[in-house]
């Protein structure tokens, strides 16, 4: 009678899976799928079923020589973080990937060079923009601070198999300091998690 009870459990869980991977799009659950089905197999072969029951036995093989269910043991999910920069005078931006959005940080009260005549030619990814900030003690601060904040999220996203995660940094123009704070971060993410797939996106920048 244990193997029945083997076989209601797998039935269950293998379920649960699919509903929170399939439907919920949370695609950590899918990738116990594989080892549920070796589970299964391993029953199927040495532990059969305690009454004959053939077309569920045929059901629970056919799930098991599955392509379509042992491709989520072979692929890995790699996180995707997308930082960017944006003008909140241009409306906060777009997350396409469906999952709601992410971090969003408001940069407005950081010492602006875009104030200063010699600095509004240039953006935050410019050597005289960069040399400003590096003079500017809460700005050093402030990256800490968010890159901090964003590695936990980093950290747990990777170990629960997330797909995407978004970083963004807007200011009055999308043009100094968000630019220069979504730089850092692109770089602090590549330096520390080489295994993640950074999309650098400045928003007004890029148009």
């Amino acid at each position: 009678m244990f193997a029945a009870f083997a076989y209601v459990r797998i039935m269950q869980a293998c379920g649960s899976y699919g509903y929170r991977g399939f439907l919920e799009k949370k695609p950590h659950f899918l990738a116990s799928i594989a080892p549920a089905m070796k589970n299964l197999k391993y029953l199927l072969e040495y532990q059969k079923l305690p009454i004959e029951i053939p077309h569920l036995e045929k059901c629970l093989v056919s799930l098991t020589e599955s392509e379509f269910l042992k491709q989520f043991e072979k692929k890995k999910c790699v996180l995707t973080v997308t930082v960017g920069s944006f003008s909140y005078r241009k409306g906060l931006p777009y997350d396409p990937s469906g999952n709601g959005g992410g971090f969003i940080f408001d940069c407005r009260a950081i010492h602006n060079p875009g104030r200063y005549e010699e600095y509004k030619c240039f953006t935050g990814k410019d050597q005289p923009v960069i040399d400003f900030f590096k003079k500017e003690p809460e700005m050093a601060e402030f990256v800490s601070l968010t890159q901090n904040i964003v590695k936990i999220s980093i950290e747990k996203y990777i170990k629960r198999m997330f797909a995407n995660l978004s970083v963004y940094f807007g200011c009055t123009g999308g043009q100094h300091r968000s630019v220069y704070c979504a730089e850092r971060m692109a770089e602090f993410i590549r330096k520390n998690y080489p295994e993640v797939n950074v999309v650098l996106i400045h928003r007004e920048q890029d148009k």
